[in-house]
């Protein structure tokens, strides 16, 4: 069974391995010891502090398999981005030049750094082994941030985000990426990649061009991938485009990649998230429900068939096997949501 908690200490090993294996671009899991041990010393201490609205929190979950040990996914949420380091942007914007004495009227898109982010939360650090990129894992890796998120709504922004990975060669190097080295920071992009990744970002604004950029001036091979995911991150899209998502014209700064958003209420899986006791049952529901108990240092959250929601009596009535892997009892209250038919 997969079942996902928060992030420890031990698992500094496995987040490692997942660093390594997701490779250039994934700047929120860098491969960097300090750093990732940081971030696991962060969340820790995220899950165990009282909140009453959102702050320097990052709450960082692995997805474990109950029957290896094995951890084979994580996934994240930060609860107010850029408010410790700035979170930059291009924000898409149209600028007209219209002369009435020569009848030319020219509508002009433009690309300005901005910080419109700031104070957001961010879902983000979603990574699922190859191996088990399959039966529902990946959508509910995704969906189980919401979960959360709807128990603890206090400890979020009305307004969450999520930056999409933009296209890349087959080399890994973003095509956006090439005028912006060559004319603003003269680095290469693994080392622009890994400064991001331990959050040493002081260098954009110091280098990026602080006005107004012109698209229609940038090489064609830039212009035709603004706004654009990469082929692997498409799936991805499509489920937060199903939950709401919309993108209003930000893009990364460094591969033009969109970033979507959303109202937390708004959110389809947390505006249809139940809330309900949990009644210990042989079931074999015809859905694939993901359920969460309602605990916060020990958050844990899987999907089944074994479950499944009496609407009449407003139970969710949950396997022995099931129940015992979400550490829940008769009576606990469980949060869930319809994953996926069976």
């Amino acid at each position: 069974m997969l079942v996902i908690r928060p992030i420890n200490a031990a698992d500094f090993t496995a987040l490692k391995t997942i660093a390594i294996e997701s490779g250039a671009g994934f700047t929120s899991l860098p491969v960097n010891d300090e750093r990732l041990k940081q971030k696991i010393q962060h969340a820790e201490h995220s899950f165990a502090a009282k909140v009453e609205q959102p702050g320097d929190q990052g709450y960082l979950f692995v997805l474990e398999d109950t029957q290896t040990g094995e951890i084979v996914g994580t996934t994240g949420i930060e609860a107010a981005v850029g408010t410790g380091t700035p979170l930059y942007h291009f924000q898409q914007n149209t600028v007209i030049h219209h002369s009435a004495e020569l009848n030319v009227f020219n509508q002009l898109k433009t690309l300005t750094l901005c910080n419109d982010y700031t104070g957001a939360s961010e879902i983000c650090t979603l990574f699922l082994r190859e191996d088990y990129r399959r039966n529902h894992a990946g959508r509910f890796l995704s969906k189980v941030r919401f979960l959360f998120m709807a128990e603890y709504p206090e400890r979020f922004s009305e307004r969450v985000i999520a930056e999409m990975r933009g296209v890349a060669d087959k080399d890994g190097q973003p095509p956006f990426w090439h005028w912006l080295q060559k004319l603003f920071l003269t680095i290469d992009f693994t080392t622009a990649d890994h400064l991001i990744g331990i959050g040493k970002k002081a260098f954009i604004a110091e280098l990026m061009p602080r006005h107004p950029i012109y698209v229609g001036l940038l090489p064609e091979s830039a212009q035709e991938v603004i706004g654009q995911v990469h082929q692997n991150t498409k799936p991805a899209l499509n489920l937060l485009e199903n939950e709401g998502f919309t993108h209003k014209g930000y893009i990364d700064l460094f591969d033009a990649g969109p970033t979507v958003e959303a109202q937390l209420k708004q959110i389809k899986s947390v505006a249809e998230s139940k809330k309900v006791p949990v009644k210990i049952a042989a079931v074999q529901g015809e859905q694939t429900l993901a359920v969460a108990n309602t605990s916060l240092q020990q958050f844990r959250a899987s999907f089944s068939t074994e479950a499944q929601y009496d609407a009449e009596q407003e139970l969710l009535l949950l396997s022995a096997e099931f129940a015992a892997a979400l550490q829940l009892r008769d009576g606990d209250m469980a949060r869930f949501i319809v994953l996926d038919k069976a």
